[in-house]
């Protein structure tokens, strides 16, 4: 299978968007973070992605998973907020006081709210609230990963495992900073209604007040999560996202040397992702963007389409700006089904990659006849795929 490439420039060129202008570079932004990543919420879009499939340790970023589980289960109807879980040893001595991480307080062989615990694990990163969720839904911490990384699995997040609720080392547990944006988009998307906790400055258990541990939260940089994490061999990193500019931004950096430049590191991003762009609406919900070509198909190829509408997001100043292309390893074979993720669009500005938008099959494309398998086999071995 290849990269298929498709150039779309003609189509912008219609829209009157192939020579947009100024005198800057494309993509002026630099971070000393090792693994970076922005992602416009609405369509998928990355902004700017550094190291960003390079596998990392999510530290205690990994609790957004635990706390997707959680929320799932809420959903079902098989936990409610009011439910009580015991806090076991394994969960006072690996994740409480004695451990010497981030914990909840809570105190041995007590009973705990489940809405106590999450705001524990949501606000405070708390380690013993984690496992305590985790037992609690799954019988034992080994039993409750099975179900992160299958809920990981439904979710898409396709270069990721994780070993343990609370994000502790483990040499399995491992994300990648696009898994991690697009693990923090899935939780604002499905489960707005609890959303609010991710914002809360802080959290009191136990007679300890405890502070939001995201302190971009406080910023007024319009900030509402999502989750901090560090371990000494990891650094420190955060999953952020933000509502100013008029639309959601999703970032995250790793990586880093200290919780102050953890901070910066993210506040910059932020700030550049939400001043650095001029957006440009190019294709309503439903437009077909182009085509993937589908070997033995029913129909020879499958129209393309984004999550809702496409818009682009061009740094501002940059010149010779947008050259755009149809990126997908093809051709595809049948049967492909309707709005699953077949191809990326690419928007290079000045030679940078500067976005990619996902990609989905518009309808479904099943087998096709014997008639039409020889015809494509044919193509292939006489010429190659065109």
């Amino acid at each position: 299978m290849l990269n298929r490439i498709r150039r779309i420039g003609a189509v912008l060129a219609v829209l009157g968007l192939a020579s947009f202008g100024g005198t800057a570079g494309a993509q002026d932004f630099s971070t000393t973070a090792e693994f970076a990543a922005l992602m416009d919420f609405e369509s998928g879009t990355m902004l700017y992605q550094k190291n960003a499939d390079e596998r990392l340790e999510p530290a205690s970023m990994a609790k957004l998973m635990t706390i997707a589980v959680v929320f799932d289960e809420i959903r079902r109807g098989r936990l409610t907020m009011d439910d009580e879980f015991f806090i076991s040893e394994h969960a006072w001595r690996t994740g409480g006081a004695a451990s010497g991480g981030s914990t909840m307080f809570a105190e041995l062989n007590s009973r705990v709210r489940v809405e106590d615990l999450l705001r524990s694990v949501i606000i405070q990163s708390g380690n013993d609230a984690s496992i305590a969720l985790a037992e609690g839904i799954a019988g034992t911490e080994e039993t409750f990963a099975l179900v992160m990384n299958q809920t990981a699995q439904r979710i898409g997040l396709e270069n990721s495992h994780f070993t343990n609720a609370a994000g502790l080392p483990d040499p399995d547990m491992y994300s990648t900073a696009r898994d991690l944006a697009d693990l923090g988009r899935y939780l604002i998307r499905e489960y707005p209604e609890h959303y609010h906790m991710f914002s809360e400055q802080e959290f009191t258990w136990n007679n300890i007040r405890q502070q939001n541990r995201n302190s971009l939260v406080e910023m007024g940089i319009g900030v509402d999560g999502l989750k901090t994490g560090h371990t000494n061999a990891a650094g420190y990193g955060i999953v952020a996202s933000t509502t100013a500019g008029g639309r959601r931004l999703i970032a995250v950096v790793h990586g880093l040397d200290s919780m102050r430049e953890r901070a910066e590191e993210g506040r910059k991003l932020i700030t550049w992702g939400t001043r650095g762009f001029e957006l440009l609406p190019i294709y309503p919900e439903g437009a077909v963007v182009g085509h993937a070509d589908v070997y033995g198909g029913a129909e020879p190829s499958v129209p393309l389409v984004g999550n809702g509408k496409i818009d682009l997001f061009i740094p501002r100043g940059a010149q010779n700006c947008p050259q755009a292309s149809i990126v997908y390893r093809g051709p595809l074979r049948p049967p492909v089904a309707e709005g699953t993720q077949v191809a990326e669009l690419h928007v290079m500005c000045n030679g940078v990659l500067v976005q990619q938008t996902p990609l989905f099959a518009g309808r479904d494309v099943g087998e096709g006849d014997l008639m039409r398998k020889a015809t494509d086999a044919l193509k292939h071995l006489a010429i190659g795929w065109l």
